[in-house]
């Protein structure tokens, strides 16, 4: 599978209507792209056990998506690979009191993973130029009148770019995936929450009132992308009509960015090499 196909890293022009969400990378059906997945989740168990041993490099996953989108499916069907001693998983709801008091960036700076490890951001601070850029939202915050500006998005732009940037040159690797769903798909997803009595619990009136501004968010990922797209921190725009094909190359481009980290178990100097033949030696005369 080609992952750099869907990968976005600000070398070009950004165009979201260039990519289908319909788009199965030339997989056929779910059976077809089963085999792949599995091989990859394999993959990424063993890499992450390396990485974790290793203690040199973290990982920040990042997941954007409308609604019914598969956020959480991805999650739990891929991320569940995962040693969970290695990761742990942040939903980014709506801002608490104690939040909003602070900058936007608070609440995801304070739970960055530590080195050897993997932090999963189930939407992030992306919120504060998406529905904040929708609905306006900086307007009602707590805020000087100095910062309120007309700007405020593209300078939220450049303070993104400039945080990962940060991240990157002090050991942290972001990947980014936005889950790109049509909206028939959702207006399907949507109504399978309504009629399916185990979906019941998923559905909330405010997703349809989302859905009326559909194309303000189509605008406001649009121009996250294309201002935060770089080498270094890139966007992959992922599939997501397909939940079968969305596990498969959000797997694919992980086990990809894991592998060129390039973690290794720790090489044991010559000192400690001897204490563990001295170790052996003293198991292997136990009289059991």
């Amino acid at each position: 599978m080609n992952t750099k196909k869907y990968r976005v890293c600000g070398k070009q022009g950004f165009d979201l209507g260039g990519f289908s969400p319909g788009d199965t990378g030339g997989f056929k059906s779910a059976d077809d792209a089963a085999e792949i997945t599995k091989r990859n989740i394999d993959e990424l168990a063993d890499i992450q056990d390396r990485l974790y041993a290793d203690g040199r490099t973290a990982v920040l996953i990042i997941i954007q998506a409308m609604d019914t989108a598969g956020k959480d499916s991805a999650v739990k069907h891929v991320m569940g690979a995962f040693n969970p001693q290695g990761v742990n998983v942040y939903d980014f709801k709506q801002p608490s009191a104690e939040e909003l008091s602070h900058d936007y960036l608070w609440r995801a700076a304070k739970v960055l993973p530590a080195r050897g490890k993997i932090a999963i951001f189930n939407r992030s601070y992306y919120e504060d130029v998406l529905i904040g850029k929708v609905h306006k939202l900086y307007e009602k915050q707590n805020l000087p009148d100095r910062v309120k500006s007309k700007d405020i998005i593209e300078l939220r732009y450049k303070q993104i770019r400039n945080f990962e940037e940060y991240l990157w040159e002090n050991g942290i690797v972001v990947v980014k995936f936005f889950l790109n769903l049509s909206k028939k798909t959702q207006h399907k997803r949507l109504l399978e929450r309504i009629e399916k009595k185990a979906k019941n619990w998923k559905f909330s009136s405010s997703d349809l009132k989302e859905r009326e501004y559909w194309d303000e968010y189509q605008e406001a990922y649009q121009c996250a992308i294309a201002a935060t797209s770089t080498e270094h921190n890139p966007w992959y725009i992922v599939p997501a009509d397909k939940k079968w094909f969305t596990r498969a190359l959000i797997s694919g481009v992980l086990r990809d960015v894991l592998h060129d980290i390039g973690p290794e178990y720790p090489k044991l100097s010559e000192e400690q090499e001897a204490e563990l033949e001295r170790c052996k030696r003293i198991l292997d005369e136990e009289d059991l």
